[in-house]
């Protein structure tokens, strides 16, 4: 029998993590602000939350069907990155890498 060669999506994973969590950092610190005299919208820094999750639950669906992790990442960064503007750009550079990876990386 031949063996059949698996890709490590280990890659993916750690970033989508990485990502992940400096999203949820970056949307509690975003809530925290808004909530300290600034006027805003706090649904948009809980988007920011959900957008997080999304991200982690994708880093752990890479390994059965990347192509639906990597839309889950794609998502994850769009949203991230329009609910926190400047402080979630690190974050969703992180999780667009581990997206696109994911997607075409075979």
């Amino acid at each position: 029998m031949r063996k059949i060669k698996t890709t490590s999506r280990l890659f993916e994973q750690i970033f989508g993590i990485v990502g992940s969590v400096l999203a949820v950092l970056s949307g509690s610190l975003f809530l925290f602000l808004e909530s300290g005299g600034m006027e805003g919208n706090s649904f948009i820094a809980i988007l920011s939350i959900i957008g997080a999750i999304l991200g982690f639950v994708s880093s752990f669906y890479v390994t059965k069907d990347n192509e639906y992790a990597g839309v889950g990442f794609i998502a994850s960064a769009i949203l991230v990155l329009i609910s926190t503007s400047h402080l979630g750009i690190l974050s969703s550079i992180l999780l667009l890498i581990s997206g696109v990876s994911a997607l075409f990386r075979k």
